[in-house]
């Protein structure tokens, strides 16, 4: 049940005089072990090795969230009971039961908070209009979470309503917190939507976590963040549960420190819901043993990638962009992969070239749809449509900063009736796009992957419906980082999985942010 009285954050006040000498390693007799920067593989050895327990584990994350928290507002929310989550993982894996010494057994999450909890903590998007709802269920993935034995630490911050009230909302900013910040620069974008993921992995305050994208809001804020998400293909895991932009384009992936922490959560999460007809079909996609065996180092052995400069790294000449990504690619080379760039992308890409913009045309529509279907099956709530929604931005204008930041995108949303003639036009239009874009670019040139910077590549593998894999890849003269993005055709998230992992094990430029101001 969700508490209506929860603030910001709630950390439990005996834990207030601990918090101040909590320090990122923990003893146990002669051995000591650091927790910041640990994988889930560490992190799990550490238990196996009695070095540390999912008590001291969480704990050290509140500190953590107690201590950066106030800068960074990354966190809506600590849950409650993570401590008792926490002693009921240590029985189990002191018991042995099953799965407890394994994957995600008491290890904490965070989740980014559109994805549904049914328990103490509430399920916002980060909007006050949602405080204090009640949701019917856990969301699907959620619910594989819990099974796999992971502690849900808490909610963290997004672009309000998953970046989907106004153009004009800053990324990172929601009510509920006000503007998260990027560690690495406070004074930069931390991108979104899921920002409180990225900014809580990039900043250690969680094992691992857990963002959404439609349309770039894995890929951005993890290239923003120097941390690896993952945008799997649409129905790869459960939306059931998640506030809800369009089913079409919307996926839920996680997005860590490592591409091995990243696939241990994806192995958790992936898989049939019944509750999201999408999973049926993407099922076939999720291979016999999961995805774990594709964590290999010669995975770039072979691999085809597209690179295609003038399409996608235009990043100016001599840039430290551009001298970065050159010392990758003859990385990639070296270890073994095929770079293909005598190829004529453009007469590709010029599938996507349209004076009408199909993708927010059919998107608007789809929202009401969802949002409407979604605020309906709330157990209670003060908002059942996006009606209410747009009312309440009107009410409590003030805390929503509805005159400064607007809420057109609603606004728009709520003109629309169904998905009509030009709705459906629209559909047809950006099917057509992807299968003559995309799909024959990656087809007829036999690619594996196709390279990108940053998160440029991000629209094209939204209105697609395929995956993304980014990996930290260098920073700019602020000390902002960026990414190097492998995107590929629907279910390819072996190869793209077997090409990030190759490519992170050989250069590792990922470093913990400096918090610079």
């Amino acid at each position: 049940m969700a508490s209506t009285k929860s603030s910001p954050l709630t950390i439990p006040l005996f834990l207030t005089w601990m918090i101040l000498f909590l320090q990122p390693m923990v003893s146990s007799g002669n051995h000591a072990f650091s927790i910041k920067e640990a994988t889930v593989q560490d992190l799990q050895l550490a238990f196996e090795k009695n070095q540390l327990t999912s008590r001291q584990l969480v704990e050290f994350y509140l500190g953590e969230i107690h201590r950066l928290n106030v800068l960074l507002r990354a966190v809506i929310e600590v849950n409650p009971d993570a401590l008792y989550q926490a002693d009921e993982a240590d029985r189990e894996r002191k018991a042995k039961a099953p799965g407890s010494l394994s994957g995600l057994h008491g290890l904490p999450i965070l989740l980014k908070d559109n994805i549904a909890t049914k328990d103490k903590m509430n399920t916002t998007a980060g909007s006050l209009a949602l405080l204090g709802s009640i949701v019917p269920r856990d969301a699907g993935v959620v619910s594989k979470l819990r099974k796999a034995g992971a502690i849900i630490l808490g909610k963290v911050s997004l672009s309000e309503w998953a970046h989907f009230r106004d153009g004009s909302v800053p990324s990172g900013w929601c009510a509920r917190t006000g503007q998260g910040k990027n560690p690495y620069n406070i004074s930069k974008d931390p991108c979104g939507s899921s920002s409180g993921s990225a900014i809580a992995a990039a900043a250690n305050l969680a094992a691992v976590t857990l963002g959404t994208e439609t349309d770039g809001s894995i890929l951005c804020p993890s290239n923003n963040n120097a941390i690896v998400g993952i945008k799997p293909t649409v129905g790869l895991t459960s939306r059931a549960g998640v506030v809800p932009i369009t089913p079409r384009q919307d996926t839920v992936g996680p997005m860590c420190r490592t591409v091995a922490d990243v696939v241990y959560v994806l192995d958790a999460i992936a898989g049939l819901d019944y509750n999201d007809k999408a999973t049926i079909k993407a099922s076939k996609y999720i291979p016999r043993g999961g995805y774990k065996q594709f964590l290999k180092i010669d995975g770039l052995k072979g691999k085809r990638l597209g690179l295609f400069r003038n399409e996608f790294f235009n990043v100016g000449e001599g840039s430290v962009y551009a001298k970065v990504f050159e010392r990758h690619f003859s990385t990639l080379r070296r270890r073994g992969a095929v770079l293909v760039e005598n190829v004529n992308a453009s007469k590709y890409l010029e599938a996507y070239s349209t004076s009408i913009d199909y993708e927010t045309l059919a998107m608007t529509a789809e929202f009401k749809l969802a949002i409407n279907s979604y605020l309906k099956q709330l157990v209670v709530s003060k908002v059942r449509s996006l009606k209410d929604l747009i009312a309440f931005n009107n009410k409590f204008s003030k805390l929503e900063k509805t005159k400064e930041y607007g809420q057109q995108f609603f606004l728009d949303a709520e003109a629309t009736n169904g998905i009509g003639q030009k709705e459906k036009e629209a559909l047809l239009n950006l099917a057509k796009m992807s299968r003559d874009g995309f799909e024959k670019l990656m087809e007829e040139n036999k690619l594996d992957a196709l390279l990108s910077p940053f998160s440029v590549a991000s629209s094209i593998l939204g209105k697609g419906q395929y995956p993304g894999i980014i990996v930290p890849a260098g920073y700019d003269r602020e000390g902002l980082p960026f990414g190097l993005c492998f995107g590929g055709l629907k279910g390819s998230e072996p190869t793209l999985i077997e090409i990030a992992y190759a490519f992170e094990q050989a250069t590792k430029i990922r470093r913990p942010p400096s918090f610079k101001h």
